[in-house]
């Protein structure tokens, strides 16, 4: 598991306005702590495109998609499926850069 992957993660029981059911994710917490851990930092992805803030719009699989870092998520490895992308690098870089400006402006 790496980060820019994208994976099925299933994300049941979720409460509220949570994203439920199995998704989409990307991997965003680094290989290091991947490596090292029986869980992985993920941001849901969705196919509802909508410009709101701190969502970051993607492809996935020919679909257009955002990735909501609004629902960042840390979860154990065994809720992690098979992989089925691999954002661009422009997409993780954007990614990177509005994470720093949610935690750190």
């Amino acid at each position: 598991m790496s980060r820019g992957n994208v994976y099925w993660v299933a994300l049941d029981p979720t409460v509220g306005t949570e994203i439920q059911k199995t998704q989409p994710c990307v991997v965003v917490s680094p290989d290091e702590l991947n490596a090292k851990l029986s869980r992985a930092i993920i941001a849901p992805i969705t196919s509802t495109v909508q410009a709101l803030p701190f969502r970051i719009a993607t492809t996935v699989r020919g679909r257009a998609a955002m990735v909501v870092l609004d629902q960042l998520r840390t979860v154990d490895t065994r809720r992690i499926g098979n992989r089925i992308a691999k954002v661009d690098a422009r997409t993780m870089n954007d990614i990177l850069r509005t994470l720093q400006e949610m935690f750190a402006p």
